[in-house]
């Protein structure tokens, strides 16, 4: 365990992040999520209108440094092209 109060600051700190960091990756699971099985029910328009909200909170997570903007990226682009192949297919 930490001993000099710079130490101890840090772990509060680490703690205090930890806890935002995975609230954020949270969200962003469920928003993906939300997206994916709309999409595998082939309910188009709900697929749609989910889509932006995703994108959205993704993007925020990766401004605020959660994950990485490569990361974001290519969550997007492959919802993006699940919901485009869902509409095509249909």
């Amino acid at each position: 365990m930490a001993i000099h109060p710079s130490a101890l600051k840090r772990a509060r700190q680490n703690e205090i992040k930890r806890i935002r960091n995975k609230s954020y990756k949270t969200r962003v699971k469920k928003a993906v999520k939300e997206v994916r099985v709309a999409t595998a029910d082939n309910l188009v328009d709900k697929a749609k209108d989910s889509f932006p909200k995703a994108v959205s909170i993704i993007q925020k997570t990766a401004s605020k440094g959660v994950i990485h903007k490569k990361k974001a990226a290519r969550t997007i682009s492959r919802l993006a092209r699940q919901i485009n192949s869902s509409v095509h297919s249909s």
